[in-house]
């Protein structure tokens, strides 16, 4: 608990605190992680979910047999591929993040509202 924490939960009263009990912590990492496929959007994530993991099998795959080629010509033919298959993964991935962020960002603006209606 930070000083801030302290701070606020010293100067509000029973039933602010009531209210912000009921908020309580952030959600952990697998409640956001989780939490993408509920709701209006789940669809959207599972479909991009789906489609990255498509795309980081490719690219293991590719890779398999850009480590199993013996002519750097057909190197080159399965190493592109995967890295660029690897690299679209990633990228989809990571994508997917700031909306598992949003309910940590929702959690502070009511935090701040409580505070704001205080004053």
């Amino acid at each position: 608990m930070t000083d801030f924490d302290r701070q606020m939960d010293a100067a509000v009263s029973a039933e602010e605190r009531e209210l912000l009990a009921r908020i309580g912590e952030g959600p952990g990492v697998f409640a956001q992680i989780f939490g993408l496929f509920r709701g209006s959007t789940a669809w959207i994530n599972l479909l991009m979910m789906v489609v990255q993991s498509v795309l980081f099998v490719l690219g293991v795959w590719a890779a398999w047999r850009f480590f199993q080629a013996t002519d750097a010509l057909v190197a080159l033919r399965w190493g592109l591929p995967s890295a660029t298959a690897l690299l679209m993964a990633l990228i989809v991935k990571t994508s997917m993040w700031p909306v598992a962020q949003i309910g940590q960002l929702r959690l502070e603006l009511k935090r701040l509202k409580l505070e704001l209606a205080r004053r």
